[in-house]
């Protein structure tokens, strides 16, 4: 990295200040969306008291004393929530020592933790918080292991933590990329999940029959506690184990149901094989990731009330798993019954967040294509608000505009779903946030093209 990006990224350490205080608002005459699949409504009103929310809706008292904002050609919604990111891991992709998404050369899978690397006042943070995401799943990149570790839910207010819930998830990747993990095939990449499986669920058994407490223990994710002699004694597993006893350890709430477990899978049988696991673990609660041919396997995933995030760019196969890639694949999953989010890995929303608005705003235009299944406006926004949060565990709390729901509030200049419109003001637990960023310094910079200014260096 030169020394110009250094002083960049240094200056964007600055940003990161202690909380404010939350502010008592109230939001009058403006187009409001709640987040809970229901159409816009014009001329409502918002309340947010103490960081929380109070009423959203037309026909809203305001109460008396509270600051009243005339919303008038504005539209409010709650922050968008990006189910599946890498933000806050790394500053530029390309430079290794700044990114710290995937770990290749890990001795470690599961065991991973994201939370420890989590950068608030990384650049991609502060952009997408300028393009209106509040909140968000951190995940990391499996890499040297068919699991990628333990994600965690964040949010992106400028101040000095994002953390909001360490070790939320376990992240696993079947298919075609857990098969060039694994040994070469889908055959080693289930082999090697399912034994994975097993020998969390003979560890966490066996931790339980020797006790706790008086030995001191250790947290294995999510506060589930092994004892540590168990982790001690690890020849008691035999010689035959392939997780490291870290990895075992992390793996036991995931087994117990008691963390989620993110499974990345493409092809109609192989996410049939995936839900048929839970004949052999019935605790599982998985949320499937990618899915292109999920809508072949609809009433299956349907009927076990597993949840998907789902990439909203997979309209042509660039896969043999994904031969059955469409575009109406959210919106067939949907009039089924699946509960789904739009997401991705790296490439589509995992590392360009920002752009979750108009891949919904696209569902919302196929409703006017022959032959082809979209979305209501309502239902195409809760995709990146309500419902990933409800999949992330926080369901009436986060990306939605409710009594009781964190004042994470977004005010757009014009339909947030329409790629012309961009965010004005973006509360998050009714605290304002800034918006500036490198990006929109350098647009500011040149926005004139005065050369007798040139160069204004290090300004951002």
């Amino acid at each position: 990295m030169n020394a110009r990006a250094l002083l960049l990224a240094a200056a964007a350490v600055t940003a990161c200040a202690s909380p404010a205080a939350a502010q008592d608002m109230v939001i009058t005459n403006a187009t409001v969306a709640t987040g809970d699949g229901s159409d816009p409504v014009q001329g409502a009103t918002v309340v947010v008291r103490s960081g929380r929310v109070v009423a959203a809706g037309q026909g809203v008292a305001v109460p008396a004393g509270m600051p009243v904002v005339d919303g008038t050609g504005r539209w409010v919604t709650p922050g968008i929530f990006a189910s599946l990111t890498t933000l806050g891991l790394f500053d530029v992709g390309g430079v290794q020592e700044s990114n710290d998404s995937g770990a290749r050369n890990s001795p470690f899978g599961a065991a991973l933790d994201v939370a420890p690397a989590l950068n608030p006042a990384s650049q991609h943070v502060a952009v997408a918080r300028a393009s209106g995401i509040t909140r968000g799943s951190v995940y990391s990149q499996p890499s040297s292991s068919i699991f990628g570790g333990q994600g965690a839910v964040v949010d992106m207010g400028a101040d000095s933590t994002m953390l909001v819930r360490p070790r939320a998830f376990q992240m696993v990747v079947l298919g075609e990329y857990g098969a060039r993990l694994a040994g070469g095939s889908r055959t080693s990449a289930h082999a090697l999940f399912r034994n994975s499986l097993r020998e969390a669920r003979q560890y966490g058994s066996d931790a339980r029959i020797t006790g706790g407490g008086a030995r001191g223990q250790v947290s294995t994710g999510d506060d589930i506690p092994v004892d540590t002699r168990m982790i001690d004694n690890a020849a008691n597993r035999g010689d035959d184990v392939l997780l490291t006893r870290f990895d075992a350890a992390a793996l036991v709430p995931v087994v117990r149901g008691e963390q989620k477990l993110y499974v990345v899978v493409e092809r109609a049988a192989d996410i049939r094989n995936v839900l048929a696991l839970r004949q052999e673990f019935p605790r599982l609660d998985m949320v499937l990731v990618g899915v292109s041919e999920g809508w072949l396997a609809a009433r299956e995933i349907a009927a076990a009330g597993v949840p998907v995030i789902a990439d909203p760019l997979d309209d042509l196969p660039s896969s043999f798993e994904q031969l059955g890639a469409t575009q109406s694949n959210v919106g067939r999953m949907i009039a089924a019954g699946v509960k789904v989010a739009l997401g991705g890995l790296s490439g589509t929303t995992g590392d360009q967040p920002k752009n979750l608005a108009q891949y919904a705003g696209n569902l919302v235009a196929l409703t006017r294509v022959p032959g082809a299944t979209g979305l209501s406006w309502g239902q195409a926004f809760a995709t990146i608000t309500s419902i990933p949060a409800s999949i992330a565990g926080y369901g009436g709390r986060f990306g939605t505009l409710t009594a009781g729901a964190a004042g994470d509030m977004v005010i757009w200049d014009g339909d947030p779903l329409e790629v012309s419109s961009a965010p004005v003001t973006v509360y998050i637990d009714g605290v304002e946030q800034p918006l500036d960023n490198h990006q929109s310094g350098l647009r500011e910079r040149y926005r004139d093209l005065d050369e007798s200014q040139m160069p204004k260096a290090y300004d951002w």
